[in-house]
């Protein structure tokens, strides 16, 4: 039997479909990258704060006045306060004070946990301190500064370090531990310094967990920095809300906190996000 024979004809064979190439007019358009992640995120956050000032608006209608005042009322009020300029020196105050201690709080956790992480003898010895400081409460630790130090900024300030060290040791211990030692023999097998391997090996394998110990440290830190002005400062955002506290001035209290806390927010989504989106870069 010839191979013309088991051939099939040529009209049972059926047609490939075209190839649509790249300059077909009825080529699908390819769709951008990541151009519309971003603006997708952002119409999620907008409506996100449109739907919280809408249920802020919900329950000042359903409460009183006095108990939870309106979005409208908050707003007067904060472009009062900071016509008389309350609002900005109290609110510098208190960021001083966070730069601060945050600062320090990184620096001295950044330290004690990548040594920790990197030898096992200073692990031992330091864990039970570390344990010590996690479960010490924060309260404490305010009112021994205070007493120890007297009612000054540098007992405010260390105080807020000393709550916050700990949990930054814990994370960047955790990233010391995790860092890739065959990219530190690679670096030895070409024979780099001890500078340029922390620079360009070390540091940046511990950047995803120093990133994470100061996003989740700087909403802890604000915190702790009203509670310490609350108790012994005569001045700052935590000072204020106590003095509209004694006057139970509800829209002093949320005029103050909103605005303390829009701070802290675009800190993070303004700084620290791209900051970490940049340092980690390398990673994709």
């Amino acid at each position: 039997m010839s191979a013309q024979r088991l051939a099939p004809p040529a009209s049972a064979v059926p047609a490939r479909p075209p190839v649509p190439s790249s300059t077909s007019p009825h080529a699908p358009a390819a769709a951008p990258q990541g151009a519309p992640a971003w603006r997708e995120e952002r119409r999620l956050r907008i409506a996100s704060l449109f739907v919280f000032v809408l249920l802020w608006q919900l329950g000042a209608n359903l409460a009183d006045s006095r108990t939870l005042p309106d979005p409208l009322a908050v707003l007067a009020r904060i472009g009062a306060e900071t016509a008389s300029l309350a609002l900005p020196g109290h609110l510098a105050v208190t960021l001083g004070r966070v730069a601060v201690a945050f600062a320090v709080a990184m620096l001295v956790g950044a330290l004690v946990g990548m040594a920790m992480g990197r030898w096992r003898k200073v692990d031992a010895f330091l864990d039970a301190w570390l344990v010590l400081g996690l479960n010490i409460p924060a309260l404490v630790t305010i009112i021994l500064c205070y007493v120890w130090f007297g009612l000054n900024d540098w007992a405010a300030i260390l105080a807020v370090a000393i709550n916050k060290i700990p949990t930054v040791v814990v994370t960047v211990r955790e990233g010391a531990r995790a860092v890739d030692p065959r990219l530190l023999e690679v670096a030895r097998a070409y024979r780099l310094g001890r500078r340029t391997t922390f620079l360009r090996v070390y540091l940046p394998q511990l950047v995803p967990y120093l990133m994470a110990a100061a996003r989740a440290g700087l909403s802890l830190i604000w915190k702790i920095v009203l509670v310490v002005e609350l108790l012994g400062r005569s001045e700052g955002v935590g000072f204020q809300l106590n003095v509209f506290f004694q006057f139970f001035d509800i829209t002093g209290i949320l005029a103050y906190t909103l605005v303390f806390a829009g701070v802290v927010l675009a800190a993070e989504g303004w700084v620290l996000r791209p900051l970490e989106r940049r340092l980690g870069a390398w990673r994709a």
